[in-house]
C-alpha cells in the first residue's frame, strides 16, 4: 500500500514536469516568432501615452470639480518625468551648470508658452479679438490669486493680438500696459493713457488728464486715429483700495459713444465682482469676468518640469519636485512661491557641495548629487515655516513634555480631554524617561500658559481637574519643532 502511494507521488511529479516543460516550450516559440522593435526607449504605458493621442476631447483636459487634472495633464508630468530621468548627470561644482538651472527656476525667466492656462488665456484673446473685429470697446477683469499666471498670460494675449491685427490687415492696437503700483496718484493712470494717444496729445491742456479723455471718447475720430486702444492696467488692487472713483471713471471710459478702449483690469482681488460690480454694472459698465484658479499639485509639477526639461542634466529628482509641488498647491498655489523654494533647494545642495570640496579638494565630484527630498524638506521648512514652531521651540522642557502629551491625546477621533486626564499621559511620559514630573497645580499652571500662547485651549470649569482641554495647533507643527530631539522624536511615535 505504501509502494502505491509513493509511486503515485512519482508519476504526480513527472506529470507537472512534463506540463512546465510544454509551457516553457510554447513560451519560447512565441518568442521566437515575435518580432521586437529596435527601440532603446523604455515602453510606454498607454497613460503614458495619452496626452499623444490626437483625438483627445477638450473635456478631458480640463479639471474636474476638486481641481486635479484629467489624465492627459497627468500623462504629460509623467513623460516629462520619463524625460528628467533618462537625462545625463550633472556636476553641481560646475559653476556654468549651477547658473543654468538658477536662471530657469527664475521668477523673471518667461516661458516660451504659458502651459495650465490655456483656457483662461483663449478667453481673454477671444475677447479682445471681437472687440478689435467689431471696432466695439469693452471691458474685462481677471482675478486670481498671487503667482497664478495672469501677468504672464497677459503679455502673451498682447502679443497674439498684434500677430493677429498684422495678419488681419488691420491696424495694430495701441498697447498702453500700466502697473498702478507705480503710479504717484491714483489719477497718473488718465495721463499715462492719454501720453499713449496720439489724438490727446493734441487735446486742450488746460483740462485734466480724465477730461481729455472723455471728450476725446465722445466725439467721432478721424479715420487716421481710429486704432483701438488696449489698455492693461495690472495690480488693479491698488486702484481698488486707495479711490473708488478712480475705478469706475476707468471702467466708464468703455462706456462712451466713440470709445475705442479694451480694457484689461489685473487684479489679486477675487471678491471685486461681489464688492463692485453692482456698482459697475448701474453704471453700465459691469465688465466680462475671468478667474485665475490656484495651482493644482499636477499643475505646478508639469510647469517645474517643463522649465527644466531643456537643460541637458538632470538636476533634481522627480519625488523631490513632486513633494514641493503637493506642498506649495496644499498651501497657497503660488507657482513663485514653487519657483523660490526649488531655488533655495538648490542653494542648500550647492553650501553640502562647498563643503565636501573643502574636505576633499582634488576629488572628483561625486555621483548622484541632485537635489534629494532632504533638500527639498529643508528648502520647504525654511520657507513654509510656521511662527508656532518658533513658539514650542523656545517653550520649557515640562511644557514641551505637555505639547507632546496633548498631541498623542488628540490623534484618535476625541478633539478635547479634562486635565486629569492629560496630565495622566503627561506623567506617562515623564515616567518612562525618569523625569520628575511636576504636580498637579503646576501643571494646570503650565496649561494655561500654553493657553495664553495659543497653543492650547482651556475650557472654564469650578475644578481645575475637570477643565477641558483642546489643541489649537497642527501637530505636524508640533512634530517639526521637536523632531531634533531624539526624546521628543521618540515621544511622538
Amino acid at each position: 500500500m505504501r509502494s502505491e502511494i509513493i509511486g503515485g507521488l512519482r508519476s504526480a511529479e513527472v506529470n507537472t514536469s512534463r506540463k512546465r516543460k510544454l509551457r516553457s516550450d510554447s513560451a519560447a516559440e512565441v518568442a521566437g516568432t515575435t518580432v521586437l522593435p529596435v527601440n532603446s526607449m523604455k515602453w510606454k504605458s498607454p497613460r503614458r501615452c495619452a496626452i499623444s493621442i490626437p483625438k483627445t476631447s477638450d473635456e478631458e483636459i480640463k479639471e474636474d470639480s476638486n481641481g486635479n487634472l484629467t489624465s492627459p495633464v497627468i500623462s504629460a508630468v509623467k513623460n516629462l518625468s520619463v524625460c528628467l530621468d533618462v537625462k545625463s548627470k550633472w556636476n553641481p561644482r560646475d559653476d556654468d551648470q549651477m547658473k543654468a538651472v538658477k536662471e530657469a527656476l527664475h521668477v523673471s525667466k518667461a516661458p516660451s508658452t504659458v502651459v495650465c492656462r490655456e483656457d483662461e488665456q483663449r478667453r481673454v484673446y477671444e475677447f479682445v479679438k471681437g472687440c478689435m473685429e467689431q471696432k466695439k470697446a469693452g471691458s474685462l477683469y481677471i482675478c486670481g490669486c498671487p503667482g497664478t499666471g495672469k501677468s504672464l498670460s497677459m503679455e502673451k494675449v498682447r502679443q497674439q493680438a498684434e500677430d493677429w491685427a498684422k495678419q488681419a490687415g488691420l491696424p495694430c492696437p495701441e498697447i498702453v500696459s500700466v502697473n498702478c503700483t507705480s503710479l504717484t496718484k491714483t489719477t497718473d493712470i488718465f495721463s499715462k493713457i492719454l501720453g499713449n494717444n496720439e489724438s490727446g496729445k493734441k487735446a486742450n491742456g488746460s483740462s485734466s488728464p480724465l477730461q481729455q479723455l472723455q471728450s476725446l471718447f465722445s466725439q467721432k475720430q478721424q479715420r487716421s486715429s481710429s486704432k483701438m486702444m488696449l489698455i492693461i492696467a495690472d495690480e488693479m488692487d491698488y486702484l481698488i483700495t486707495r479711490d473708488r472713483g478712480v475705478l469706475h471713471e476707468l471702467f466708464m471710459l468703455t462706456t462712451l459713444p466713440f470709445s475705442r478702449c479694451i480694457l484689461i483690469g489685473v487684479a489679486n482681488a477675487i471678491d471685486l465682482a461681489d464688492r463692485f460690480l453692482p456698482k459697475l454694472k448701474s453704471l453700465n459698465c459691469k465688465p466680462l469676468v475671468v478667474t485665475f484658479r490656484a495651482y493644482s499639485k499636477d499643475q505646478i509639477l508639469r510647469i517645474l518640469q517643463e522649465r527644466l526639461v531643456a537643460l541637458p542634466f538632470v538636476a533634481f529628482q522627480s519625488n523631490a519636485l513632486e513633494i514641493c509641488a503637493r506642498k506649495v498647491s496644499a498651501a497657497s498655489g503660488d507657482m513663485r512661491k514653487a519657483l523660490c523654494v526649488c531655488r533655495s533647494a538648490l542653494e542648500i545642495l550647492e553650501i553640502e557641495v562647498r563643503g565636501t570640496i573643502d574636505q576633499e579638494p582634488q576629488g572628483p565630484a561625486p555621483e548622484g548629487q541632485v537635489v534629494k527630498m532632504d533638500h527639498m524638506i529643508a528648502a520647504l521648512s525654511k520657507t513654509f515655516k510656521s511662527p508656532v514652531v518658533d513658539t514650542i521651540q523656545s517653550l520649557p522642557q515640562h511644557q514641551q513634555i505637555i505639547v507632546c502629551s496633548a498631541a498623542k491625546a488628540f490623534r484618535g477621533s476625541k478633539k478635547d480631554r479634562t486635565i486629569a486626564e492629560l496630565n495622566k499621559l503627561y506623567l506617562e511620559i515623564c515616567k518612562s524617561s525618569m523625569i520628575t514630573p511636576a504636580g498637579i497645580t503646576e501643571f494646570t499652571n503650565m496649561c494655561t500658559v500654553l493657553n495664553d500662547q495659543g497653543i492650547l485651549k482651556l475650557s472654564h470649569a469650578r475644578d481645575d481637574k475637570l477643565k477641558r482641554v483642546s489643541l489649537r495647533v497642527d501637530e505636524a507643527d508640533i512634530t517639526f519643532a521637536l523632531k531634533e530631539i531624539r526624546f521628543f522624536r521618540n515621544c511622538l511615535l
